[in-house]
């Protein structure tokens, strides 16, 4: 039931009537901006050091291609366990509000990948040294879970209606920022302690440099207000007693179906976010065979690429909506995935570089309004909750497993041709899962309109 009209707050005010204001807008979106790129940096140098050095140093004794495999496989492990971060994210966020959440997970993410920098090797420990790394991979894996759904709603639920894909692509820009500083870090350390040193000590150092982020990134959230939905939904003391249940009691498809839209973009995403063409690309027996300082280089100014279209795609979602902007999205990634191996085999980095770069264009626009999308699915008082979980399952059908099974299709057929097919049958899941849903774009967030929120936005299904 609506609430009466004089407790009814506009789009884009506050419970007590004053209007949000440019600085504190600017506040949320640059805290957003900051917090993601410090928590998928911290994710992300995992996956590249997961591709260069963990298979050497932490599952050495398994042979070399078991060994890659395995590393890769730590790598999927933390995707399990994204879930149960987002369960916890989401009964949290929808309970007590999406500011605590932000700071628990960027400070459990600050703290395994510190951890992992200090971590001895197999040669030093044994088996306890891949088990202590797998372990603080799952910590990853919850905190990444909770991140973004807190992120993404802090960002969309403070901006006007007619900016929510702008403000959305916010949290959406860490990712590759946080790839752009990773390789770049990676990258250098290359350069500075190139072979044997890499192996030794150069690795670590991006791993340890995560306390210094994590102290900025804390002291920047910190002075970012709360969400107003969840403020006015606190104020009216309407949160969800058992969001989790509701959710599934009355959404289970649409989770299912947005789910499949992430995991469309997300397969692809972690051939470079996954560390897999940089093993692959690095690789001195395989056909590419090179350095890794271009290598790492290379994904470094793809990560440039996918910036500026993740914002571009989140700017033009405001104008042509969420789904018309999706279904342009993936026709791109698809010619994006037809051309990357070709690409990349060529042997050449400018090939290479253009390949990546030319996949950054998809990314981009089947990634930047995925916020305001998500956000305009779920109503407000299980929101946190659908977002996160929808998203963590995604992650899980795509990108989790998405390295290991690329290595394991080379492996088998001495090919990247199956990879090809993989990440294109991938590509038209999302473009499938994008046609079953509804534009919703604009609709209204606060508590108020929590009956038009749960009006379901898959197509054949009843509207009401």
């Amino acid at each position: 039931m609506s609430a009466p009209a004089s407790r009814r707050t506009p789009e884009g005010f506050t419970p007590t009537g004053t209007i949000a204001t440019h600085a504190d807008r600017r506040r949320v979106v640059f805290a957003t901006v900051v917090g993601t790129t410090v928590e998928w940096y911290d994710f992300f140098i995992y996956a590249s050091a997961a591709g260069l050095v963990f298979g050497q140093l932490f599952f050495g004794p398994a042979g070399d291609g078991i060994a890659q495999i395995l590393s890769f496989l730590t790598v999927g492990i933390s995707f399990l366990f994204r879930p149960l971060g987002a369960f916890l994210a989401g009964h949290l966020g929808d309970k007590y509000g999406r500011r605590l959440v932000l700071m628990l997970t960027l400070i459990l993410m600050g703290v395994a990948t510190t951890l992992v920098g200090l971590l001895p090797t197999y040669a030093a420990i044994g088996i306890a040294a891949p088990i202590l790394l797998i372990f603080l991979r799952i910590l990853q894996g919850i905190s990444a879970g909770g991140e973004w759904g807190g992120a993404v709603l802090m960002a969309v639920e403070h901006a006007p209606k007619t900016k929510r894909g702008m403000f959305g692509a916010s949290p959406q820009i860490g990712v590759p920022l946080g790839l752009l500083l990773a390789s770049g870090v990676m990258g250098l350390m290359a350069l500075i302690a190139p072979g044997d040193a890499f192996l030794e000590w150069g690795w670590r150092v991006p791993f340890l440099l995560s306390v210094v982020l994590i102290l900025v990134g804390y002291y920047i959230r910190r002075r970012v207000e709360e969400s107003p939905v969840f403020t006015e939904l606190a104020a009216r003391k309407e949160e969800t007693r058992m969001p989790i249940v509701q959710l599934f009691r009355g959404h289970a498809l649409l989770v299912v179906i947005a789910a499949f839209v992430f995991a469309g973009n997300n397969a692809v995403g972690y051939m470079t976010t996954g560390g897999y063409i940089q093993r692959y690309a690095t690789d001195p027996e395989g056909p590419v065979g090179l350095a890794t300082s271009d290598v790492l280089g290379a994904v470094t100014l793809s990560a440039v690429s996918w910036l500026v279209f993740t914002w571009i795609a989140g700017w033009l979602s405001d104008r042509i909506g969420r789904r018309t902007t999706y279904l342009i999205g993936w026709v791109l990634q698809l010619a994006g995935v037809i051309l990357l191996f070709p690409l990349v085999d060529s042997g050449s980095l400018a090939n290479l570089t253009l390949g990546l770069v030319i996949l950054t264009v998809g990314l981009g626009f089947t990634y930047g309004p995925q916020a305001a999308l998500y956000a305009e699915l779920f109503p407000a008082s299980i929101r946190f909750s659908g977002v996160s979980i929808s998203y963590a399952i995604g992650a899980i059908l795509g990108g989790a497993f998405a390295p290991t099974i690329a290595t394991a299709i080379v492996q088998s057929t001495g090919s990247t041709q199956g990879v090809t097919w993989y990440l294109a049958g991938m590509t038209l899941l999302g473009l499938i899962a994008t046609l079953l849903l509804r534009d919703r774009s604009g609709i209204p967030l606060g508590p108020d309109h929590e009956a038009e929120q749960a009006h379901s936005p898959i197509y054949g299904l009843a509207k009401a």
